[in-house]
């Protein structure tokens, strides 16, 4: 009876599907598609069969109300969080989920089953759901084909919406991005990117871009120099210790910083501070005036700092010095600042 049975429901599917086959590769009447987007570090992967509309009534009719419905056709969709995420504000473990749906008019329950690998939703168990979720559908632009669609992206969420025929089912994912990235940094750090000074550099400077611990983010600055002590890392330093309030210690490590710059990496670091702390940025050009007299770059910083203090003559004189020495990949941009400086004055 049972071998009876499967053969019945073989010979059904199998007629509806027009040439498809259980066994052999063959081209599918709703095909198979992914769509994935990653949010910080975490990623988002969805595995469907895309459904057409067809001429058919969807809603209510092709797909009945108040029933479980599998999202898609053929096996069931599925998708992956490589991270914790939230539902519309409600957690969820990392993991694949088999997405499953009940709509009806009004409201949409969306169910994110602990089993991904059953064909469609017949053998749907309500024990096994890891998660369910009330949203609302919305009126939405005709789509012929089923699809979902991963928009309004932000560093901490994103929004997954099913859309098909004259319907649009959206719900927010969203992703604690500064706990999984510090995670990860310490993951990483543990391999054998942490022999690289680089590496302990770029992850105290996430931090600090981040507004998180500066404490941590001075503990990776130090982990850095003890591999190479270099500008870079003593300036992420010192901006660790600023931000620690301590600015007897960061002015210290920014003395460091500008006795091991170059001509290019001082004037960079001047230009990134005027925006900031103009009074340092000063500091720094003229520091770099004073270690690299005859270097290009110098001059084009002392040409930014009288432009930004509105010494204009002083700033074009600069400017001109500059772009007798410089390079001629960097003449055009020499030619740029003091076309500017001429109007200014």
């Amino acid at each position: 009876m049972k071998a009876l049975t499967i053969s019945a429901l073989l010979f059904v599917a199998t007629a509806a599907a027009h040439a498809q086959s259980f066994v052999l590769d063959m081209p599918l009447r709703s095909p198979a598609a992914e769509v994935s987007q990653r949010i910080g570090l975490t990623d988002i992967d969805i595995r469907y069969h895309r459904p057409q509309v067809n001429g058919r009534k969807i809603w209510g009719e092709l797909v009945p109300y108040g029933k479980v419905w599998r999202t898609g056709a053929n096996t069931i969709t599925t998708i992956r969080f490589s991270d914790p995420v939230t539902i519309d504000g409600h957690p969820l473990d990392a993991g694949t989920y088999g997405f499953h749906a009940i709509p009806t008019a009004d409201e949409w329950t969306l169910i994110f089953s602990k089993n991904s690998t059953t064909w469609g939703s017949f053998t749907y168990d309500q024990a096994e759901d890891a998660l369910r979720v009330q949203v609302k559908p919305e009126a939405s632009p005709m789509h012929e084909s089923m699809t979902f669609d991963i928009d309004h992206l932000q560093p901490d969420s994103a929004v997954v919406a099913l859309e098909w025929e004259n319907l649009r089912v959206p719900f927010r994912v969203g992703i604690d991005t500064h706990a999984v990235v510090q995670a990860s940094l310490k993951r990483q750090l543990r391999g054998q990117e942490r022999y690289i000074w680089m590496s302990w550099d770029d992850a105290a400077n996430y931090v600090l871009a981040e507004k998180l611990s500066p404490d941590d983010a001075l503990a990776y600055a130090n982990k850095s120099i003890e591999f190479e002590d270099r500008f870079e890392n003593e300036v992420t330093k010192s901006k660790a210790l600023a931000a620690l309030n301590r600015p007897a210690d960061s002015q210290l490590a920014r003395r460091r910083a500008l006795d091991l710059g170059n001509a290019t990496q001082l004037r960079d670091y001047a230009i990134e501070l005027l925006a900031t702390d103009r009074e340092t940025a000063f500091t720094v050009f003229r520091e770099n005036a004073r270690k690299h007299p005859d270097a290009w770059q110098a001059h084009e910083g002392l040409a930014r700092m009288y432009s930004a203090q509105g010494k204009h003559t002083e700033a074009l004189k600069e400017a001109h010095v500059a772009l007798a020495s410089a390079p001629e990949s960097e003449k055009s941009g020499l030619e740029d600042l003091i076309a500017k400086l001429t109007t200014a004055s």
